[in-house]
């Protein structure tokens, strides 16, 4: 397998209901990661883009949070529906999803 010029991490971190910091589990993050990985098999981007789910990766109270390299970027509140425009827009277009960008001071 070549290197990726993309690898996306997509935080699955499940805690308790009642946990302070909640997570990414109990924001539909599966949901997310099976759509990642959907949309992979459906470019056939598999040497260009990895994609692997995770365990925290940050503001879990931001969540569904995903991580992309090599830029370092992190994105929150990332639902399944956004999927297809940080694919577009970000991993071939080169382009981070504003909308999507975590706040500075969370990362």
């Amino acid at each position: 397998m070549a290197k990726p010029q993309h690898h996306v991490f997509v935080c699955t971190q499940n805690r308790p209901p009642t946990h302070p910091r909640g997570s990414c589990g109990a924001k539909g993050s599966v949901a997310v990661l099976q759509a990642f990985w959907a949309e992979q098999q459906k470019r056939q981007a598999y040497e260009k883009i990895g994609i692997t789910n995770s365990g925290c990766v940050g503001p879990c109270e931001m969540g569904a949070n995903v991580l992309v390299y090599p830029e370092g970027i992190l994105y929150r509140g990332v639902t399944p529906e956004d999927v297809l425009e940080i694919f577009d827009s970000h991993l071939e277009g080169g382009v981070p999803v504003e909308r999507l960008l975590a706040p500075k001071a969370a990362w």
